[in-house]
């Protein structure tokens, strides 16, 4: 038996590819109706056909996260559904330009959609939530928001460090209403993106420094963020999960 209620709505930021995607996949297995969103619409709506071609529990959605009017009009577009229950900011940009060599229309635009983003669709989405007694918002952090970037750049790392403290301060902002607020942090993950930027022999230093010895599947973060985002949780709140493989062991 899912632990979900009959009728939750999941809403997806960045799902339409890579770690995004297995998420939204997650959580349509645990029985949710997932909203599918992503600024790149027809990935989107390739992905909403996968997990239901008839369109009955899944729905491709268009959302730019820069722009809060965005998350409203996601609202109105989820109300035959009867609103939305879960909220995971997942979308993100990155780049490995080395931080003395970053522009500030490449900084600005990195924290426009990791950590912009997620605050106006707490802001916007978590009023729902409140309003209505109930929910959910996980936000997809990461490793280089604790330790610093390996990989990526320092403004992807500063975005990810924004968006953990983020999570504690609607934590408490929804405290008592019903509504928890928690990240998740993933280390390297085995995606497309992590394999096209790095190189192959850095890629292998990587994976034998760590105690897995291996990068992170999408489905063992997506299925943590499932579990975060069921109704059995509501003890947990503003929690970082670490998802890295034992990386800040050592």
């Amino acid at each position: 038996m899912s632990d979900k209620a009959p009728g939750d709505v999941a809403l997806v930021t960045g799902a339409a590819r890579g770690l995004g995607a297995a998420i939204a996949e997650a959580l349509h297995r645990d029985g949710m109706r997932v909203l599918v969103a992503d600024v790149a619409v027809q990935g989107a709506r390739e992905v909403a056909r996968q997990l239901d071609p008839e369109g009955a529990t899944a729905r491709a959605i268009s959302l730019d996260v820069r722009d809060k009017q965005s998350f409203v009009d996601v609202l109105a577009r989820a109300a035959d559904w009867g609103g939305i229950d879960v909220l995971v900011n997942n979308a993100a940009i990155a780049f490995t330009t080395p931080a003395m060599d970053i522009e500030g229309g490449e900084f600005d635009a990195v924290m426009a959609v990791n950590l912009r983003g997620p605050f106006f669709a707490s802001q916007v989405i978590g009023a729902h939530l409140r309003a209505k007694g109930y929910g959910r918002i996980v936000n997809i952090a990461s490793q280089a928001g604790q330790m610093g970037g390996t990989v990526t750049g320092g403004h992807y790392a500063a975005s990810k460090a924004g968006l953990i403290g983020l999570t504690k301060y609607f934590a408490r902002e929804f405290a008592g209403t019903g509504v928890t607020v928690n990240a998740v942090s993933p280390g390297p993950i085995d995606l497309p993106t992590v394999r096209s930027a790095v190189p192959a022999d850095k890629l292998a230093a990587l994976q034998a420094s760590m105690p897995v010895r291996r990068l992170g599947e999408p489905r063992e973060i997506a299925d943590a963020v499932a579990l975060l985002a069921s109704r059995r949780m509501g003890y947990v709140t503003g929690a970082t999960w670490d998802l890295n493989g034992g990386t800040l062991m050592r």
